[in-house]
């Protein structure tokens, strides 16, 4: 047990000291199997505290870049809010799904709560179909929520649109849009998120408001 706490620890250690590293130099510096070392990088992403990138050949520390990504993420999130009317979110991924780790308000009072620390599902959240379709998560949802738009939506389209929607599926009477935020290597790392109540955000508006977070999320994708 002692030496399985070091062996994770250490690897820790290692992606705080410098995000992102290989998997094979991982391995080569924890000086252990193969197996033990994925069994140390398995329990780190549980617990939140490692990101895989797409290919899963490379992990850094998940909170490591968090900050940053907020900080270079407010000016986009600001315009976004000013030219949809919107909340907006700075979405992550996390051990359940995507997780809201900054926001701007929008200009109305209807649909203005907060959303930082909680936690929403892959499959009906706007953010998490990103992650499912840019392949930055895997699906996790019981077979029997899984509907014919979640199965198609994350191989198909938004991949071709470039950007997610919700409409009643997260929570009846709230629609949202999100679009991905990538970093130097592509990696999706984030997603720039609008709610608001569908009687706001019905099916045109939505894809006006979906091009909007494209500019906005390419934005930050640029600065990172």
């Amino acid at each position: 047990m002692t030496d399985a706490a070091d062996r994770t620890a250490g690897l820790l250690a290692l992606m705080i000291e410098r995000s992102p590293r290989t998997v094979a130099e991982l391995i080569a510096a924890a000086d252990a199997p193969e197996a033990d070392v994925e069994l140390s990088l398995a329990a780190l992403e549980r617990h939140g505290l490692i990101e895989w990138d797409a290919d899963r050949t490379q992990a850094r520390f998940a909170h490591a870049a968090r900050p940053d990504l907020a900080e270079l993420a407010e000016p986009a999130m600001r315009r976004l809010a000013e030219e949809s009317g919107e909340t907006v979110n700075l979405m992550v991924r996390s051990g359940g799904g995507a997780e809201a780790i900054a926001q701007v308000d929008g200009r109305h009072v209807l649909g203005v709560s907060s959303w930082i620390g909680r936690e929403v599902p892959d499959h009906c959240s706007a953010a998490g179909k990103v992650f499912l379709a840019f392949g930055a998560s895997d699906l996790r949802a019981p077979l029997e929520r899984l509907t014919a738009r979640t199965i198609v939506h994350p191989d198909q389209l938004e991949r071709e649109l470039g950007f997610a929607t919700i409409v009643d599926e997260l929570e009846m009477g709230l629609a949202a849009v999100a679009a991905p935020i990538r970093d130097g290597a592509g990696n999706v790392v984030g997603a720039l998120s609008v709610a608001g109540p569908t009687a706001r955000l019905g099916p045109s508006r939505l894809g006006v408001v979906g091009r909007l977070a494209i500019e906005s999320a390419d934005t930050v994708s640029k600065a990172l």
